[in-house]
């Protein structure tokens, strides 16, 4: 019986702690300019100033084709400022600014620019 109630505490215990743990891993805000959708999630601890594991899930409002991609924070060097996140696809540059505004380079072409606003799920 013993063992039982060790095994119910064990479990217990680890449910909440696993519980805790990806709560603050992961973070996740929506942003909505004209033409998109835009999540994107941290999978970093949080109150950690950079990250290089963001991940990017964008959907073209008009057609509802999506796009995944990964990527990391942009920071300043010196101060580690928060300055927003960048996405890599080929030859295609995306970023999130810290104003939330989406722009996309073909190499270091600026190809779009749209401002955009953090949106409630």
């Amino acid at each position: 019986m013993l063992n039982f109630k060790k095994s119910i505490f064990s479990y217990i215990l680890l449910s909440i702690a696993g519980t805790v743990v990806f709560t603050n891993i992961a973070n996740a805000e929506t942003i909505r300019t004209k033409s998109f959708q835009i999540e994107i999630t941290r999978h970093c601890e949080e109150g950690s100033v950079s990250c290089d594991r963001v991940v990017y899930v964008g959907k073209e409002l008009k057609t509802g084709k999506s796009i995944f991609l990964t990527g990391k924070t942009l920071n300043n060097s010196y101060s580690y400022t928060f300055l927003g996140y960048e996405f890599r696809n080929g030859k295609y540059r995306y970023v999130i600014s810290r104003n939330n505004s989406l722009l996309v380079y073909r190499g270091n072409k600026l190809i779009l620019q749209e401002e955009g606003k953090i949106i409630d799920n």
